[in-house]
């Protein structure tokens, strides 16, 4: 049963019709910005489309202008808990994984802002249908962490070492139409309208698929590349525990602070 309030469990719709379900983000005046609770809520949902009996496809998409910004920054670097980073982090890859192990194809409808660990997970889902004007980043460098949800790896599959490389380690912007060129999406459409529209057929069009021909397509797809996306999950958990462990994070967030330069020391 849930522990969520009516107001968390808001956070992230779930509306089935039929074999169809749709996954709403909904937090639109903060872009969708990912919060603990809304974090919480989608673990939730997750969690009960995976029992779904019947599903055939899943729509994940955004309300108001941006699919999601990603981490609420007011929260980053706010923890209650007495535990490692690294088991805070395998706590969080837990869930995420279930991107991987959904019962049948998720396609993520993205538009506006697409950043970070929300970039990551709908690099984790089946398929990706863009608006004109989206824009998707892996700001974590910035930052001084890393990316750790397995959209990295994910890069390197569908684009290669080239724009991962690019991406995860200069922050940069990647417009929908560059993303489109590199295989990231798979259909640019002209308008929110269009999107949605487009993303239902993609799943009424699954849907109506013989059940069992699709579990074997998506088998078949999973063996290609999930085992190096979960082992990339966890290099990443061991990786962005020491980052935070690190002499050069400190050095950055004391630098920031001080307004000043800072002076790494690679360690």
């Amino acid at each position: 049963m849930s522990t969520l309030t009516d107001e968390e469990r808001n956070l992230v719709r779930l509306d089935v019709a039929g074999p169809i379900a749709v996954i709403t983000n909904n937090r639109p005046e903060k872009h969708n910005a990912m919060s603990d609770e809304m974090d919480r809520r989608l673990w939730e949902v997750l969690t009960e489309v995976h029992e779904l009996p019947g599903l055939r496809a899943i729509v994940w998409r955004g309300e108001g202008k941006s699919f999601s910004s990603g981490r609420d920054t007011g929260q980053i670097g706010v923890r209650v808990e007495d535990i490692s980073d690294l088991e805070f982090i395998e706590r969080g890859h837990r869930p995420t994984q279930m991107f991987l192990t959904m019962p049948c194809p998720i396609i993520c409808a993205l538009k506006g802002w697409v950043i970070g660990g929300a970039f990551e997970r709908a690099l984790l889902c089946d398929i990706r249908v863009a608006t004109v004007g989206t824009r998707m980043m892996l700001p974590e460098v910035v930052h001084g962490v890393i990316p750790d949800s397995g959209g990295v790896a994910r890069l390197f599959q569908m684009a290669g070492h080239g724009l991962a490389a690019d991406l995860a380690l200069t922050g940069r912007v990647m417009t929908a139409e560059e993303a489109l060129g590199h295989g990231v999406v798979s259909r640019l459409v002209a308008d929110d309208a269009e999107l949605d529209a487009v993303t239902m057929q993609i799943a009424d069009k699954i849907a109506a698929a013989p059940a069992f021909t699709v579990k074997m397509a998506r088998r078949t797809l999973f063996s290609l590349g999930a085992a190096e996306v979960q082992r990339s999950i966890a290099e990443e958990a061991v990786a962005q525990s020491m980052v935070f462990a690190s002499d050069d994070y400190a050095e950055m967030k004391a630098a920031r602070t001080e307004g000043r330069d800072p002076v790494y020391r690679k360690r």
